[in-house]
């Protein structure tokens, strides 16, 4: 069974990267996939993104009669070949996580947690000092 793609919804996606390489601690592939998500903007609207070093976080509205699945293999795919003579190998894992946010969830709430996770992770003592990060409410 497939995953279910409700069009307008907000969904919080996550992706890792294959065997939990630190691709993206190299600034330059992790702006890779920040170009990708801009790439299917007519697909998906991005309202808040972190790229960590192994993984990334994506909170992005599905646009009309687009498919979340069809939606983040594009991005992972033009991250992939953008990559492709720096990273030998694969680059993601199989998959990803999404979870639909529901009406009554706090979204702002949730773009902070996203946004947080270098801080969480003791990458950075201040997201000024972290650059792949971004929400549309700044």
């Amino acid at each position: 069974m497939g995953r279910h793609s409700e069009s307008n919804r907000i969904y919080l996606i996550t992706a890792v990267c294959h065997q939990r390489q630190k691709i993206f601690s190299d600034f330059w592939a992790g702006r890779h996939f920040v170009c990708a998500m801009q790439k299917v903007k007519d697909s998906a609207a991005t309202l808040c993104y972190v790229v960590m070093p192994d993984h990334i976080h994506w909170l992005a509205q599905l646009q009309e009669s687009a498919d979340l699945s069809r939606t983040v293999q594009k991005v992972k795919s033009l991250t992939t070949m953008a990559l492709r003579d720096k990273w030998q190998g694969p680059v993601w894992q199989r998959g990803f996580h999404d979870h639909a946010l529901r009406k009554e969830e706090d979204l702002q709430a949730t773009a902070r947690y996203i946004v947080a996770n270098p801080l969480r992770a003791g990458l950075v003592s201040s997201l000024r000092d972290y650059s792949l990060w971004d929400a549309v409410w700044l």
